[in-house]
């Protein structure tokens, strides 16, 4: 199985560990790709910051965010998962988990990223600021500028199994599954069911979606669940005590779609 995860806007500092080592993060075939974003994005906060802001979509109090991208090739890497923080990450709560669920969590987990394209969550990155939607001055959309490395790169680490596309839109951009692959995919949408006046009313909440995707990923890695495809995983999910619903796709070559419909989340 491999768990498509959006990033964070907020990130963890980097750290006092060692530099960051582009040749030694997953998905080698992303390296040229990742050099390119690195040294655009590296030229561009040194050369100007009010452009940098600017292209980057940083309000005045993210200035410093700027300063932090220029500091990329020398700032300390740490661990993908420790960078990442936010209210998918804090229910996913990767350093709490075993040591069986963390070797699952390192096997499984890729998360997207407008700078590095997809990084493994034991990946050492140090921390930065640049989202898959900025357009930046010499690579155009970044959204665009990956998608044909993740073409080749995506499909060999999917490796024949199920893909667990949990990723916002933006990050969608930038690959999406084709052909049988697609059809090893599952998307997931989470509902939020409240009762008014007596009658079940469904909506989509930012805060109960990325928390609910936080906390499937942590049950799915803490159980040992292993679906080899879609209909295996909304099994796997009811089992673990999910509302799911389930819409199978009309025609070949598209994914599942899966609404879990939540009351609360704890």
């Amino acid at each position: 199985m491999l768990v498509l995860l959006p990033p964070s806007e907020g990130k963890a500092p980097s750290g006092r560990g060692t530099a960051l080592k582009l040749e030694s993060l997953s998905l080698p075939g992303l390296t040229e790709a990742r050099q390119a974003v690195l040294d655009e994005l590296v030229e561009l906060c040194a050369a100007d910051e009010e452009k940098a802001r600017e292209v980057l979509g940083l309000s005045e109090g993210l200035r410093g965010e700027v300063a932090k991208n220029v500091d990329l090739r020398t700032a300390g890497a740490r661990p993908a998962g420790e960078i990442y923080t936010g209210v998918l990450y804090d229910s996913l709560d990767l350093a709490s988990l075993d040591t069986a669920a963390k070797r699952r969590a390192a096997r499984s987990l890729l998360v997207f990223s407008g700078l590095w394209g997809a990084v493994q969550v034991t990946d050492r990155i140090p921390s930065y600021r640049c989202s898959m939607g900025v357009k930046l001055p010499g690579l155009g959309a970044l959204g665009a500028h990956w998608r044909t490395p993740m073409a080749t790169a995506l499909p060999e680490a999917a490796d024949g199994g199920l893909v667990l596309d949990l990723r916002s839109s933006a990050y969608a951009s930038a690959w999406k599954p084709k052909g049988e692959l697609a059809g090893r995919t599952a998307t997931v949408r989470v509902l939020h069911s409240q009762m008014v006046n007596g009658v079940e009313k469904r909506s989509v909440v930012s805060h109960f979606n990325k928390a609910t995707k936080g906390k499937i990923v942590r049950s799915l890695l803490s159980a040992g669940a292993a679906p080899k495809g879609p209909a295996e995983l909304v099994e796997a999910l009811r089992d673990l005590g999910y509302v799911v619903e389930v819409e199978a796709p009309g025609k070949a070559g598209r994914p599942w779609a899966l609404d879990v419909v939540v009351t609360e989340i704890h």
